[in-house]
């Protein structure tokens, strides 16, 4: 039986017999080996607090930034095969500044993660290309102040969170968020969350090194945070 599936395995434009795209299941598991990210959302703003997972000394702090600025009010972060994330976050950075001198105005968070979604889609289905081995988790507030929170899966789905994680360990961590997350934290409340999920997720392999953390407040402006930065969030 093994040795007939993997007939339907070298390319991700063949369905199997039981309905999967066997070469996007594959992508999918690649996610789940990249560092985890936690999103979420509050009362003024959105955050993301992301672990770069990256020990060595000898490399050069910010070349190994894990969270990417899409406009002053748009921020995202990735899991899976960062050079795949890199050639889409680079692609949303162009849209949003197409629409802006297109339009004279930002462009809203859902129609930016729509487009990147339909670029990760199409993906799925070219014979000869492979899919993005790599999930998005974008955080805006929008031009209306709505705060936005979306992932977007190797399939070119996506969906809105309030808190949500991808990569490693996401299943755990969205319990704890499920647990502990409350519509009424503010900013400071969001960061101190993520940071504490990490801290139980990790026990003595935490430190506070090797995250990163952004956030986006109620006038729209994309702050980056790093390392003795975060350490007042630390409960």
């Amino acid at each position: 039986m093994q040795h007939q599936i993997m007939g339907y395995d070298r390319t991700s434009a063949i369905f199997s017999p039981d309905g999967h795209l066997l070469q996007v299941e594959y992508a999918e598991k690649t996610v789940r080996l990249g560092s985890s990210s936690i999103g979420l959302v509050g009362t003024d703003g959105v955050v993301i607090v992301a672990d770069k997972r990256v020990k060595d000394k000898l490399m050069v702090a910010d070349s190994s930034a894990k969270i990417f600025e899409i406009d002053s009010h748009i921020a995202a972060t990735a899991a899976g095969i960062l050079s795949d994330a890199r050639v889409l976050l680079e692609k949303a950075q162009v849209m949003a500044q197409q629409h802006k001198v297109t339009y004279d105005s930002p462009v809203d968070t859902e129609s930016l993660v729509k487009e990147i979604a339909n670029v990760k889609q199409a993906y799925s289905q070219y014979g000869g290309a492979r899919p993005f081995g790599v999930a998005l988790l974008f955080a805006g507030v929008d031009p209306d102040n709505s705060k936005n929170l979306f992932i977007t899966d190797v399939t070119g789905n996506y969906f809105g969170y309030k808190a949500t994680a991808i990569g490693e360990n996401d299943e755990k961590i969205k319990d704890m968020l499920r647990k502990d997350y409350n519509e009424k934290l503010d900013v400071e409340g969001c960061m101190k969350l993520a940071l504490d999920v990490f801290k139980r997720l990790l026990g003595k392999s935490f430190e506070i090194s090797r995250f990163e953390a952004s956030y986006i407040d109620k006038n729209k402006t994309f702050k980056r945070l790093a390392g003795d930065e975060l350490r007042k969030y630390l409960k």
